[in-house]
């Protein structure tokens, strides 16, 4: 299990100030992903990649009703320990790939056989991997 990412207060629908800001928000998704049972969880730094986002979250889920309850957790665990809010979403419907936009992090949820197809990992392939903290303990 990932440990809790330090909070940090801002206006209610901004980001988290701080040059730290993106990553911040980046690790609280993944960690939020781990504790709902979200598998292969990556983040990618794609901040000298492109000017679009700064990172990805990327995590598996094994059912359309578990990418539902880690979108909901990540969304919560957001608003409450950074006070920021999605600036928007896909595929919550469907629940096969779930997009959640925090403007400079996208969360990408997948269902197994979804990431393989997309190959987010392949695509970015030249973005470094952002370390987990508690990762290398989880592994032992």
């Amino acid at each position: 299990m990932l440990p809790p990412v330090s909070k940090a207060r801002t206006a209610s629908t901004s980001r988290v100030a701080g040059p730290d800001a993106a990553l911040l928000l980046a690790l609280a998704a993944a960690r939020v992903a781990d504790e709902t049972r979200g598998v292969d969880i990556r983040v990618l730094d794609l901040r000298q990649i492109t000017p679009v986002v700064d990172y990805f979250v990327i995590a598996t889920g094994s059912s359309r009703r578990q990418l539902h309850a880690m979108a909901d957790e990540i969304e919560k665990a957001v608003k409450a320990e950074l006070h920021d809010v999605k600036r928007g979403g896909e595929g919550y419907e469907e629940g096969r790939w779930i997009v959640l936009d925090y403007g400079n992090v996208m969360v990408h949820l997948f269902d197994p056989e979804a990431r393989e197809y997309w190959d987010l990992e392949g695509l970015w392939s030249d973005a470094p991997r952002v370390p987990l903290p508690g990762a290398e303990a989880a592994a032992r």
